[in-house]
């Protein structure tokens, strides 16, 4: 069931990213329409307007595509040091796994949101900024998880008799250890997209996305001071939030039930 339910949410959501500019073209920034128009109050603008006049329709789906691309792109960027950072502990062990350990537990240390937006002000807002700052502070998870699947497939038979061969630590690694290490690793990182979405989302809310781009969390920065008497400006596009990040915990969680 929970299968069922995580494909069908992220089928939704992507089919907005792919399909959104057609069923919605008006230009999302454009101001063309009456303010504060509500959903359904006007067919030209079935999910309303904000307080400048733009369609929450065409913003939504807009912001559709730049959450999937910051959530992919940070999880990629996310595991790529995870699990080099994991590898080099795990295989290596000695000098090389207390030092990554030692980085890890300092990255640990600091609530990753806080190091995000600090990296973000001081580099600037862009989406490229966006994706390596969310990527950055999100890899201590993968690097522990990899450190423990590396330890645990090095110690196996087959590992101990092709180093009895003579066989390379590059070919090693990349014939035997890493093949039989990272699927649960992989697994993980459906939930590090759903993470990477949400802090995205909170790095546009407090004024830190890129302002070239009109992604779901800056349409909720822009309609918190209508909270109260059009509190659907906010609510849209956290629910399309809420369906992204629970379809990729969902799928994430079966993953790693099947793993």
């Amino acid at each position: 069931m929970r299968t069922w339910i995580g494909a069908s949410l992220l089928s939704s959501v992507l089919a907005l990213a792919l399909f959104g500019p057609l069923l919605f073209p008006r230009d999302p920034w454009a101001m063309d329409g009456l303010p504060l128009l509500w959903p359904a109050e006007d067919p030209a603008y079935p999910l309303g307007t904000d307080s400048l006049g733009r369609d929450l329709a065409a913003g939504i789906a807009s912001g559709a595509w730049v959450s999937l691309l910051v959530g992919v792109s940070s999880a990629a960027v996310s595991l790529l040091i995870g699990v080099s950072m994991g590898t080099l502990a795990g295989f290596y062990r000695g000098r090389s796994e207390a030092l990554v350990m030692r980085v890890t537990e300092l990255f640990q240390t600091v609530p990753s949101f806080v190091l995000a937006v600090v990296i973000v002000a001081l580099f600037g807002a862009s989406l490229s900024t966006i994706i390596i700052s969310v990527g950055v502070v999100s890899w201590p998870a993968s690097a522990r998880l990899t450190r423990a699947q590396v330890l645990r497939v090095s110690a196996r038979e087959f590992v101990l008799a092709a180093r009895a061969l003579g066989m390379s630590d590059a070919r090693l690694l990349v014939r035997h250890v890493l093949p039989n290490a990272l699927p649960p690793v992989i697994s993980v990182g459906t939930l590090a997209i759903s993470n990477a979405i949400l802090s995205a989302a909170g790095l546009s809310f407090l004024g830190l996305g890129d302002p070239q781009v009109l992604d779901w969390g800056s349409i909720i920065h822009e309609g918190r001071e209508q909270l109260l008497d059009a509190w659907y400006i906010c609510a849209l596009p956290g629910l399309a939030i809420m369906v992204a990040v629970l379809g990729f915990n969902l799928l994430g969680d079966v993953l790693l039930e099947r793993r």
